[in-house]
């Protein structure tokens, strides 16, 4: 007959199996949960995100009906100049007008220079001018202080619209011309930061242009 440590130690392995196997049954289960609802959620998040995204080049691109995204890869040489003043381009779109007529593009651009981190914005650009009309700018994301470059979006952004310039700068005593930007007061920082990636953008609306005229893509008597 076994004895008592035995006959517990046995039923110790039983406990620990039966919670063994509780456990792989609990997660098994939460694995199949999660993602049915993944799949559930997926492609009303897609379409929610793709909403997002043409809300965001309308604001920029109004007159223009649809966006499509453009594969794109900024030159090597035009990537070390954006660089250096902590620019980098992310998605770029193409608009079109409802009979599929090209517009221009709307680009994605980043600075890395802002107070508080990154600042993110699109910028919707018309090349069929000279220079190039900026149409509108959006700030996607920015974490500047508050009072001061958080008002980059009432303050800058207004001063961007309709401009036809192939770059800015800031002023500090009130623009005299359509390529000078009031800065916004005690954020000289945030300013540079936003003008920057603004001129980023034109920077690689011009090259994509330039590339596209280049190719037959797009024709300057559109």
């Amino acid at each position: 007959m076994e004895n008592k440590k035995v006959v517990d130690k046995k039923k110790d392995i039983l406990a620990m199996l039966k919670d063994a196997a509780a456990l792989l049954i609990i997660t098994l289960f939460a694995g199949l949960l999660l993602g049915f609802v993944y799949q559930l959620t997926k492609e009303p998040i897609e379409k929610q995100e793709a909403l997002a995204i043409q809300k965001a080049c309308a604001a920029v691109m109004p007159a223009a009906d649809h966006f499509t995204e453009l594969e794109y890869t900024v030159d090597p040489m035009l990537t070390e100049k954006l660089a250096a003043d902590g620019v980098s381009v992310g998605t770029v779109y193409e608009a079109y007008s409802a009979d599929n007529r090209f517009m221009g593009y709307v680009i994605e651009a980043t600075s890395s220079q802002g107070y508080g981190g990154n600042i993110v914005l699109y910028l919707g650009v018309d090349p069929f001018t000279e220079p190039f009309t900026l149409n509108g700018v959006s700030i996607l994301s920015i974490s500047e202080t508050a009072g001061l470059g958080m008002r980059a979006g009432e303050v800058l952004i207004p001063q961007f619209a309709g401009k036809k310039v192939s770059g800015f700068t800031y002023t500090k005593t009130g623009s005299a011309n359509d390529s000078e930007i009031d800065a916004i007061s005690g954020a000289t920082i945030t300013t540079k930061a936003v003008i920057n990636a603004v001129n980023g953008g034109l920077d690689v609306a011009e090259e994509l242009f330039a590339k596209a005229v280049e190719e037959g893509k797009v024709s300057l008597d559109e």
